[in-house]
């Protein structure tokens, strides 16, 4: 039975908290998969796509992203909270657990940071698969997202522990079970510091400077691709998938029905289903 660890490091100085499936039975040959969530989320959204990644064969490390669930959260004045920051955060990470060559899954609006990441280190990615996160120019914001970032609103309402209930929940048709919200909870009612990052995040998105460096950073991208889309998803246009695919080498599209932006915590199977084939295909 695979089980999923939480465990710690420290990495540039900033403390990391992560998660990690390791198959019963270790197959050589099968480069390991690290996941990256998104906004108002954390490693633990992924945890029914690592038990079956595991199951497959995979060892699957996800991380809560620095200012997010239980890794470090920093002063602004420490960490930027920008692209660079946490490109940079990230590579001391993956440098800290020896990870030379790994699959990417990104997920998200946060999963922009993790796509920069991938063109800049592209020889380090096996595969590439992307849950419903911005990737062409055309991509907008959403309201309830870029309104985090407001000054006074934003600063009163990142403060506000329900914010998680409303977003994880907003992005999709499905309640979050209330032990499951608790976990989510526990960072913004243990501390001030996570709201505070997640301000400073959302403040520091710069989404258009964003998608211009995406776009030149996957001109010639030749890394196999999955882009998944959750149907039922209240953020990003399912045709911007369709057209930033168009783009790559070798890149293709799914589409998840009745899964929404969160589509790991609301129907891990489907995106299991899609993710785990990708992964093993010669």
């Amino acid at each position: 039975m695979v089980k999923i660890t939480e465990q710690e490091c420290e990495a540039g100085g900033l403390r990391w908290f992560y998660r990690e499936a390791v198959p019963v039975n270790s197959s050589q040959g099968k480069v390991p998969v690290v996941l990256l969530h998104g906004l108002v989320s954390q490693s633990y959204s992924w945890r029914g796509v690592m038990t079956p990644l595991a199951e497959a064969g995979f060892r699957a490390i996800a991380p809560d992203w620095i200012g997010h669930g239980y890794s470090s959260k920093p002063d602004k004045k420490e960490f930027a909270y920008n692209s660079d920051a946490f490109i940079n955060a990230l590579d001391s990470w993956l440098n800290t657990l020896e990870l030379e060559r790994f699959s990417l899954i990104v997920q998200g609006f946060l999963g922009s940071a993790g796509l920069l990441y991938a063109a800049k280190y592209p020889d380090k990615i096996e595969r590439l698969i992307i849950l419903n996160s911005p990737l062409t120019a055309a991509a907008q914001l959403p309201f309830k997202v870029a309104q985090l970032g407001w000054p006074l609103f934003g600063e009163v309402v990142t403060q506000d522990p329900i914010l998680v209930d409303r977003t994880l929940e907003g992005g999709g048709p499905y309640e979050v079970g209330d032990k499951d919200l608790e976990i989510y909870r526990r960072p913004f009612l243990k501390s001030s510091d996570a709201g505070r990052a997640l301000l400073a995040t959302v403040r520091q998105l710069k989404l258009a400077q964003t998608m211009a460096e995406i776009d030149q950073g996957f001109s010639d991208w030749s890394v196999p691709t999955l882009i998944a889309r959750g149907l039922a998803a209240k953020t990003l246009p399912e045709s911007l998938a369709e057209s930033f695919a168009e783009k790559l080498n070798d890149a293709r599209v799914v589409k998840l029905e009745e899964t929404g932006h969160y589509a790991q915590e609301d129907w891990a199977e489907k995106v299991s289903d899609a993710v785990v084939p990708f992964l093993r295909r010669s």
